[in-house]
């Protein structure tokens, strides 16, 4: 878990008043304890992302939310991928092979 000034001194690019600003827009969600913010992992990794994102790649804060949203579309789509992966594995091999078969029609 990382706090706010550990974030801001970390990534050299992020501003304190966009990271704010993010928070505020829910773009980025950390924890809350006792009165202090914490990000976890993925949320710091979210962060560089949208550094990358609005400072390399210039897209304003009004494209970010939108550009966001398609990334966790294609994360959730990613993980439910992996599920069926891992379910169709579990299957004997007759209904692998049907489930082969029937993708391929």
């Amino acid at each position: 878990m990382m706090r706010v000034d550990d974030l801001v001194a970390a990534i050299s690019s992020l501003q304190r008043s966009d990271l704010e600003s993010w928070i505020r827009e829910e773009l980025v969600m950390p924890r809350q304890e006792a009165g202090t913010l914490l990000f976890t992992d993925m949320e710091c990794a979210r962060v560089r992302l949208i550094c990358t994102l609005h400072y390399e790649l210039e897209i304003d804060a009004d494209t970010l939310s939108v550009v966001l949203s398609l990334v966790d579309q294609l994360y959730d789509t990613r993980q439910r991928l992996l599920s069926l992966t891992a379910a169709v594995a579990a299957q004997d091999e007759n209904v692998q092979t049907a489930i082969i078969s029937a993708m391929s029609s």
